[in-house]
């Protein structure tokens, strides 16, 4: 357990470094080229480099293989390749589907529907890797038998909804990948108190990829995660909870999404197709876009302003950072005990 131990955190600094190698000539060369989307919580709106998210994937990615591969060499047989290359092949897939939306635009881009149903063909590689995985284990009642349906109704279902709700709470520097580090940090935690050491590592792997990206992403961004980090981080946590039979802990951690859903549902019901950012001041401060909140991020704004006379970008994002730490010691309170 400790050789593993091991390579996984040199699979973990494999996915930091190639993020933090990769990222800078990729802003160098989206901003030449005009991959750009524009800082819509800026004064001056500047332009940032796009789907910078790509190398998160990258990077993840090249932890996943070289964490399956120092294992098997070192061990003269094959680690976990189903799961590793089901892991890789969803990130891909997913990623395939953002970038897609990234370049050709915001708003331009892939039609919503189209990339809401473009996940379900993508979680292919994880419904042939759960295909025999038909029980699920419930908080409070115990192991509920799905047969069938749990691989080929479930699961796809459970990555598009994870994928595209993680694409939710956004459009502030450093709030996804601020988000993704926490969410798989307290679910790396999660499992390693239950002996699940894969999906410990996967976490890991993942983590340090956002970790480095946060270093480019962190306010004042001078990169984008775009639709590609966002679709494939999302549809790798579904992963991850799904390979590690560990589903319902992963539903309780998505809580704030749950009420970002709540939220933008009741601004479709007054009319408004919301949009999370804030109402920018020109000394840099946010006001509440709308009357009334649609969005996590529009509570966010309007908790600071109370609390503290007036609401920043960062403010906002350490607050829903904060919150979803929150949640998460909740969650390991409640499904620890």
């Amino acid at each position: 357990m400790l050789q593993e131990a091991m390579i996984a955190l040199t699979a973990s600094a494999v996915s930091f470094a190639s993020v933090m190698v990769m990222l800078p000539p990729w802003i160098s060369v989206a901003s030449q080229r005009g991959l750009v989307g524009y800082d819509m919580n800026k004064p001056d709106r500047r332009p940032v480099a796009e789907a910078g998210g790509l190398w998160v994937i990258v990077g993840a990615s090249l932890g996943l293989l070289i964490m399956e591969a120092i294992n098997t060499f070192v061990n003269g047989s094959l680690y976990k390749p189903v799961p590793v290359f089901s892991l890789v092949s969803l990130l891909m897939l997913t990623g395939l589907i953002g970038l897609l939306d990234d370049i050709l635009g915001w708003k331009k881009g892939v039609p919503q529907w189209v990339r809401v149903l473009s996940t379900i063909p993508a979680a292919l590689p994880l419904m042939i890797a759960k295909y025999n995985g038909y029980i699920v284990h419930v908080p409070l009642y115990g192991a509920l038998y799905l047969g069938p349906l749990f691989p080929l109704v479930v699961v796809p279902i459970g990555v598009m909804g994870a994928s595209n709700a993680y694409n939710m709470i956004a459009g502030y520097n450093g709030l996804e990948a601020g988000m993704g580090v926490v969410l798989l940090a307290f679910t790396a935690a999660f499992a390693a108190a239950k002996g699940l050491w894969f999906t410990v590592y996967a976490s890991l792997v993942m983590a340090a990829a956002l970790a480095a990206f946060l270093v480019y992403n962190w306010y004042p961004a001078k990169a984008f995660p775009g639709n590609t980090m966002t679709y494939a981080v999302g549809a790798y946590y579904a992963g991850i909870v799904v390979l590690g039979d560990i589903a319902a802990f992963g539903l309780f951690m998505y809580l704030l999404y749950y009420v970002e859903l709540v939220l933008f549902i009741r601004g479709l019901a007054h009319g408004v197709y919301k949009e999370n950012f804030g109402r920018v001041q020109p000394d840099g401060s946010l006001l509440p876009p709308y009357e009334r909140s649609y969005s996590v991020t529009h509570l966010m704004i309007r908790l600071q302003r109370a609390l503290r006379g007036r609401a920043t970008e960062r403010g906002v994002t350490i607050g829903i950072i904060a919150l979803q730490a929150l949640v998460g010691a909740v969650a390991l309170a409640l499904f620890l005990s």
